[in-house]
C-alpha cells in the first residue's frame, strides 16, 4: 500500500488550492479492504431509526466493515448492538429482521442466547467439561441514539457528541425523533462508494443533472457548510402543496457514509455501503410524520416518485464518473472552493484516516 498511500497523495490541502483525490483511491483493488479498516471500523455509522425496533425483542440485521450485527431492543428498553456471530462455530444468529423475539437462536446448531446476549442453552452440551452457559456472551458494539437515529461504532471512534455537535441547534424545533419508518428503497450503483458520497456533497451539479430538483431549490442562495465530522447543504424550497409545500431543504452528511435529507414533513436517510472497488449499495429509508388521510398519502406518493427520479439521475452520473476514473485519462482536478468545500472536507477526513492507518 505504500505506493498508494504516499505522502504526496495524503498531504493535507487548503481549500483554496485543493484538488480532488487521485483516481487510484477509487479504482485500486486494495482499497475496499483498506477503507474497511481505516474508515468504517473507526467511525460512527447510522443503522436504523428507533421506531424500527420499538418493542423488546425487535431487531434488525446489518453489517459494518464486514462485521455482521444485530441491532436489538432489550427488555429494559435500551438498544444493543451484538455481533451476529455465534460463539460456537461462527454461525449466523439471525438472517433477517424480526419483531418481538424472545430469544436469539443460531441458525447453524441451535445455540440460544437471551436478549441480553448471554448463552441460555446449547443442545447436547450439558455434560461438557468446563462449559458454563453464562460464561458465553455475544460481543457488543457501541451504540448511541440521537434524534431517534441509532448509530453504531464497532471499534474506536471519535466522541459521538463531537460528531453531531451543532446539528440540534440548527434543527431547532424540527425534531427527527417522532418520525415513523415507511419503507426502504435500495439502489445498486456501479461506482466506488466515495464517488457517490462526492456527488452528494455538492450542489454544483444540480442545475446540470437535476432539472426537476433545480426548479424547487434556489441555487443562488444554496449554502454548504462544514463542521468537524459533518457537512450540510441548505436551500429555501418551494414546491406544490401536494409535494412538500414551502420551507427549508436540509441535506446533512455525517462521516463516513450517512446522509440525512430533511424536507417539510419528511426525513430520508441514506446509507452508502461499499460492495467492491467499483460497486456500492445505497439504502434509502423513508420516514414520515404521524399523519393519515388521503392528502398525506398523495404527498408521500409524490415524494417517493420525485425522489426516485433524482436518484436515477445521480446513479447515471456516478456510474459515468467511475468509468472516467478507471479510464487512465483522469488526473485529479481542481475543486471549486465555493461549491465543493464539503467535497474537500470529506477528502481531508479520508486523507487523515488513511495517514493514521497506513
Amino acid at each position: 500500500m505504500q505506493d498508494l498511500l504516499s505522502s504526496k497523495n495524503l498531504q493535507p490541502q487548503s481549500l483554496a488550492l485543493a484538488t480532488a483525490l487521485p483516481a487510484v483511491f477509487y479504482t485500486d483493488a486494495r482499497m475496499p479492504e483498506f477503507d474497511a479498516k481505516a474508515v468504517f471500523a473507526r467511525s460512527w455509522q447510522w443503522v436504523c431509526h428507533q421506531s424500527q425496533i420499538a418493542d423488546a425483542g425487535d431487531y434488525i440485521v446489518t453489517s459494518i466493515a464486514g462485521l455482521p450485527l444485530i441491532i436489538l431492543r432489550a427488555v429494559d428498553g435500551s438498544i444493543k448492538a451484538f455481533h451476529n456471530v455465534c460463539r460456537h462455530r461462527a454461525g449466523p444468529i439471525a438472517t433477517c429482521d424480526a419483531k418481538q423475539a424472545k430469544v436469539l437462536r443460531c441458525k447453524y446448531h441451535g445455540w440460544t442466547y437471551g436478549l441480553d446476549g448471554i448463552l441460555r442453552s446449547a443442545p447436547e452440551m450439558n455434560n461438557t467439561e468446563n462449559f458454563i452457559l453464562s460464561d458465553v456472551k455475544l460481543p457488543e458494539a457501541k451504540v448511541r441514539v440521537w434524534q431517534g437515529l441509532v448509530f453504531v461504532a464497532t471499534e474506536e471512534a471519535p466522541e459521538f457528541d463531537s460528531v453531531v455537535k451543532g446539528i440540534d441547534e440548527r434543527l431547532g424545533k424540527q425534531s427527527l425523533t417522532d418520525y415513523v419508518f415507511h419503507h426502504r428503497v435500495a439502489y445498486d450503483v456501479n461506482c466506488n462508494w466515495k464517488v457517490y458520497v462526492d456527488n452528494y456533497l455538492e450542489g454544483y451539479h444540480v442545475p446540470h443533472i437535476h432539472p426537476g430538483l433545480n426548479s424547487l431549490l434556489d441555487y443562488r442562495t444554496y449554502i454548504t457548510e462544514t463542521a468537524e465530522w459533518y457537512s450540510y447543504q441548505y436551500s429555501p424550497l418551494e414546491s406544490a402543496d401536494d409535494l412538500y409545500g414551502s420551507g427549508d431543504a436540509l441535506y446533512y452528511f455525517i462521516y463516513p457514509n450517512t446522509m440525512l435529507n430533511i424536507l417539510p414533513g419528511r426525513l430520508q436517510t441514506n446509507r452508502v455501503i461499499p460492495v467492491g472497488i467499483d460497486k456500492c449499495r445505497v439504502e434509502f429509508d423513508y420516514y414520515y410524520q404521524k399523519e393519515e388521510g388521503e392528502i398525506a398519502q398523495r404527498r408521500r406518493a409524490s415524494d417517493i416518485a420525485f425522489s426516485d427520479e433524482v436518484q436515477k439521475e445521480d446513479v447515471d452520473i456516478c456510474e459515468s464518473v467511475q468509468i472516467g476514473l478507471s479510464s487512465g485519462s483522469y488526473v485529479a482536478g481542481r475543486l471549486n472552493p465555493l461549491r465543493e468545500n464539503a467535497v474537500h472536507h470529506f477528502h481531508e477526513l479520508l486523507r487523515s484516516a488513511y495517514s493514521k492507518t497506513k
